[in-house]
């Protein structure tokens, strides 16, 4: 298994002046780093709504940048599922297949209707098992929480999400909640390796045992056996409703959580409620051969095409990526870059409280590069 994390360097970016960066917050304790000589080829898959608009944003600043990144851009939405043909087209499946990363911009789900879900599909495909959600304040923008640190690891390929559903008899639907010993002990022993290269502390399985003895209960005992084999990092076990207590009440008393797929998906967006919301959190899904890194907001489709959306998510995320294939020093320059944007006031989209433009965010970026 891959384990693309680095100790953390620091725990937060302090803002030395108006106009100056020290010790900058990084998110390269996510992403494995190593020297890389050369460039590498990804796929970016701009996505439905906005996702044209913000992954042209990434693209323009990775090349000011001066990134060694060659993109594979390749159609995947919504408008491209076409009834009775699969779901991903052979072009997606080659091109991730070959160059073994992705960038991923929003995708639409159809509600109670129409064809599953890319998203789901994609990670099923591709045996992304772990979803790693870092959620970590940005200094000088003011959200309803300062100095948030927080890692939510998500089993990704099962759980409520396995897409196992059918009607009884007229009027009674059911569906069905998939646990595995080796799904579980997999993004189990993920968690705790993460946790001891971050140099983190405590590692808590979220979980809801106590109604769901059998699913959620196997799911526990599958992170107890990896957490004895880790006997310096603390462990803990909370129920799903405690922990969103916790985490609205005291978030800095959480650390590393796992959980399976549904409380995942759920508690990561919470998590990024905690730092300003969607548009700030980066997100990477990661398998044995491949990984997907993904803008986790909606597609926003009452703004799309009107030079109005935020890229940041994407381009964190796009940071994760380039760490993760060994560039760290260009990843450093655009997280310092959008950190200053973002932290100082230079430029803020309508949803992080601005009047500023797509275009307007990216030029100010990239003039701090």
């Amino acid at each position: 298994l891959r384990f693309p994390f680095l100790p953390r360097v620091c725990l937060a970016t302090m803002l030395t002046s108006s106009r100056s960066l020290a010790s900058p917050q990084t998110i390269q304790q996510f992403c494995r780093f190593a020297s890389t000589e050369g460039s590498k080829r990804a796929t970016m898959i701009p996505g439905d709504g906005i996702g044209k608009e913000i992954s042209e944003s990434v693209m323009e600043i990775f090349a000011a940048a001066k990134a060694p990144v060659e993109w594979d851009v390749v159609n995947l939405s919504t408008q491209s599922v076409l009834p009775g043909q699969p779901l991903l087209s052979q072009e997606v499946i080659d091109s991730i297949n070959r160059n073994g990363y992705g960038l991923k911009g929003p995708l639409a789900t159809p509600i109670g209707k129409g064809h599953p879900s890319l998203n789901l599909t994609l990670r099923k495909t591709f045996g992304l098992f772990a979803n790693v959600r870092p959620a970590l304040s940005i200094p000088g923008f003011k959200a309803k929480y300062d100095n948030i640190d927080l890692i939510t690891i998500r089993e990704n390929t099962e759980g409520e999400y396995c897409g196992l559903e059918h009607e009884v008899v007229p009027g009674l639907k059911q569906s069905m909640k998939v646990i595995t010993r080796d799904a579980s002990l997999r993004v189990a022993h993920h968690a705790f390796k993460v946790a001891d290269q971050c140099n983190r502390k405590k590692v808590t399985a979220i979980h809801k045992a106590n109604i769901m003895r059998l699913s959620d209960g196997l799911f526990l005992d599958c992170c107890r056996e990896a957490a004895a084999r880790y006997p310096h990092i603390q462990f803990d076990e909370m129920s799903l409703d405690a922990a969103v207590m916790e985490l609205v009440r005291s978030p800095s008393r959480l650390d590393v959580m796992v959980l399976p797929n549904l409380y995942g998906d759920i508690i990561s967006d919470l998590c990024a409620g905690l730092i300003g919301g969607l548009g700030l959190t980066p997100s990477g899904n990661f398998g044995t051969t491949s990984s997907i890194f993904e803008a986790v907001h909606g597609t926003a489709p009452d703004i799309a095409g009107q030079n109005k959306a935020n890229p940041t998510a994407l381009l964190l995320s796009g940071v994760m990526m380039l760490r993760d294939m060994g560039y760290g020093e260009h990843a450093q320059r655009i997280e310092n870059a959008v950190l200053r944007t973002i932290g100082e006031g230079r430029a803020l989209t309508g949803d992080l409280g601005g009047k500023s433009t797509t275009s307007e965010f990216t030029r100010t970026i990239i003039s701090l590069l």
